[in-house]
C-alpha cells in the first residue's frame, strides 16, 4: 500500500471512528474506490488501535482514576466501592454484549455484510434509529437526568452495550449505536457520548489485538488461498504503522470537536449525513461507478 493511501486511511479513520457516521463504512469505501481487492482485510481493524490511543490519551485522566479504584476494589475486596471503580465495572459490563456476539457471528457478519449494498442499507437504517431517540430524548427531556457517567445504572450500561454489539454490523456506527442507545436510556448527549468513547477501550483493544494475533499467524504460517499477512512485506507494516499514527492524531481532535458538539447541538447533522451517504452509495452502485 503505498504511504499516501496509508495517511488518507488514517485520516478517515480518525474522523469517523468517534463521528457516529460509521469509520468501518468509510474505509470499505474508501479502499473500494482506490482498488484494494480485499478491503475487509485486518489492516481496516487494525488501525483502530490508533484512534484507542486517541481515547487514552485524551481520557487519560479518567482512566488512571479507574484503574486505582478497581485496584482498590481488589485490594479491599468490594465490589463497586467508589463512583470510579463502578464506572470501570459498568464499562465491563457494557462489554459482554459486544463480546459475545463478536465471538460467535464474526465469520457470518464478514461473509454477509462486509459489501457496500448491505453497508449503505445499515447506514440508513441506523441513522433513522438515530433521529428516533434524537426525538425521543427532546420529548421526553425532563426524564433526562443522567448527566454523569457515574450516574449510569447497571441496566443503562447493558442496554447501552446492546447496542454496541449492533455496531459490528458495518455501516452501524460503533459511537453512533451507543450514543443512540445511551438517548434512548436518558443519557445527555454529551454524557452519552463521553461513555460511549470510554466503553471503546477494551472491544477495540481487545478486536484490534485479536486481528494482530491472527496476522502474525497467518505470516508464520502463509495460507497459499488467503490473502498476504500485514506483517509480509516492510511496505506493508510501515503503511500499518503510519496509518495508526494519523488515525491517533486526527482522532484526539475528532473526540474532543465532537464532545463539544453534543454538549450544544443535535445528532441531526449526522442523521443527513448519513442518509445522503447510503443513498449517494447505492446510487453508485447501481450506475455501475464502483
Amino acid at each position: 500500500m503505498p504511504l499516501w493511501e496509508a495517511i488518507l486511511l488514517g485520516i478517515v479513520q480518525g474522523l469517523t471512528e468517534f463521528l457516529p457516521i460509521s469509520s468501518t463504512a468509510h474505509l470499505l469505501f474508501v479502499r473500494k474506490a482506490l482498488g484494494h481487492d480485499h478491503p475487509e482485510d485486518a489492516f481496516t481493524t487494525v488501525i483502530q488501535l490508533g484512534t484507542l490511543v486517541a481515547v487514552f490519551i485524551y481520557f487519560r485522566r479518567d482512566i488512571v482514576a479507574l484503574v486505582r479504584a478497581v485496584w482498590n476494589d481488589l485490594r479491599v475486596r468490594k465490589f463497586a466501592s467508589t463512583a470510579e471503580s463502578r464506572l470501570a465495572w459498568l464499562i465491563v459490563l457494557g462489554t459482554i454484549p459486544v463480546v459475545i456476539v463478536g465471538f460467535t457471528l464474526k465469520k457470518w457478519l464478514k461473509s454477509n455484510f462486509y459489501d457496500l449494498r448491505p453497508m449503505a442499507i445499515t447506514a440508513i437504517v441506523f441513522a433513522l434509529l438515530m433521529f428516533a431517540a434524537e426525538m425521543w430524548s427532546r420529548r421526553h427531556q425532563r426524564h433526562v437526568t443522567t448527566d454523569t457517567e457515574t450516574s449510569i445504572s447497571w441496566g443503562q450500561s447493558l442496554w447501552i452495550g446492546i447496542w454496541q454489539a449492533l455496531a459490528l454490523f458495518p455501516g452501524a456506527s460503533r459511537s453512533g449505536t451507543t450514543i443512540t442507545g445511551g438517548l434512548f436510556a436518558g443519557l445527555s448527549r454529551g454524557t452519552a457520548a463521553r461513555f460511549s468513547f470510554l466503553m471503546s477501550l477494551p472491544s477495540v483493544l481487545g478486536a484490534g489485538m485479536k486481528e494482530l494475533y491472527d496476522e502474525w499467524k497467518l505470516y508464520k504460517k502463509p495460507d497459499p488461498a488467503g490473502h498476504r499477512s500485514l506483517f509480509e512485506s516492510g511496505d506493508e507494516i510501515t503503511a500499518l504503522v503510519v496509518g495508526t499514527l494519523v488515525s491517533a492524531i486526527v482522532g484526539y481532535f475528532a473526540i474532543a470537536w465532537l464532545i463539544g458538539y453534543l454538549k450544544r447541538y443535535s445528532t441531526t447533522v449526522f442523521v443527513v449525513y448519513r442518509i445522503i451517504l447510503g443513498i449517494a452509495i447505492l446510487m453508485a452502485l447501481s450506475a455501475n461507478w464502483i
